[in-house]
């Protein structure tokens, strides 16, 4: 069997060291990812005006400074557009407060009005949805991209693998994690925001993830040497890591030009 490289084997090290904190202890994020569905032009500016003026400002009293907000590339030709909105969060107790906290903003309800206060013949939205997850071990916090690209240029794709059962979920977590998916992602520079299993969500078993590209021309370069790259060719290959996704969704995003990243 041929051998990984040493340079591979280096940054699982690093990821590995990075995911404990000076009490020797491992930490990890949850993340809360709305997704809003809509419609319509003045759909979209109720949301923009909502996440702008009231949510984010309202999130960072909170200390939650990288709320993320983006677009699906999509929504320019789809009927049925798509908003996503990411948030960090130390411990699901925050998550548990936020409605009481939020309630308590007369900033966040002042501003936040037209959204908050919407009947039911106008609303912000046709569906929202909300997903729970949890950072993986080697990726225990969400990292800011590195990109000199205008936001309107970017390509943020989000990922999602399902499996078959729970037991080979766990084992495509692992393939990540102590396998090493991460470190080749790592290795390529591929700018992930975060890598997390799904605890809560309309898709179970099923993880999620990130990453951020310049334009879509630097998207395809980067997945064309991750196919080709020497490390993940022999990960692919070992038999331990065969079958365990059944189903991949690829959400094409670009955020707004108010998100934090």
């Amino acid at each position: 069997m041929k051998k990984i490289s040493a340079s591979f084997l280096l940054v699982i090290v690093v990821l590995f060291l990075v995911s404990w904190s000076q009490t020797g202890k491992p930490t990890s994020t949850y993340y809360q990812l709305t997704v809003y569905h809509y419609t319509s032009s003045e759909q979209e500016k109720m949301l923009d005006d909502y996440l702008e003026k009231a949510f984010i400002p309202a999130m960072h009293k909170l200390k939650i400074k990288t709320v993320g907000v983006f677009k699906a590339i999509a929504n320019d030709t789809a009927a049925l557009k798509k908003l996503y909105v990411l948030i960090p969060v130390r411990s699901l107790d925050v998550l548990e407060k936020l409605p009481a906290r939020l309630a308590n903003d007369q900033d966040y309800q002042t501003n936040g009005a037209a959204y908050l206060n919407a009947i039911h013949t106008t609303p912000a939205y046709t569906r929202m949805e909300t997903i729970l997850l949890k950072a993986f071990s080697l990726a225990p916090s969400l990292q800011l991209p590195v990109l000199k690209a205008d936001k309107k240029e970017r390509v943020y794709e989000l990922r999602s693998y399902e499996s078959a059962t729970e037991k080979i979920f766990r084992n495509k977590v692992k393939m990540f994690n102590e396998g090493g998916e991460i470190a080749i992602f790592k290795k390529l520079n591929f700018n992930a925001i975060f890598y997390s299993e799904v605890i809560a969500g309309g898709k179970m078993p099923n993880l999620m993830y990130m990453t951020s590209f310049e334009n879509m021309a630097d998207r395809d370069a980067h997945w064309k040497n991750f196919g080709s790259d020497p490390d993940w060719k022999i990960l692919s290959a070992l038999p331990e890591y065969k079958n365990n996704v059944s189903h991949i969704d690829i959400m094409f995003l670009r955020p707004a030009a108010y998100s934090d990243y």
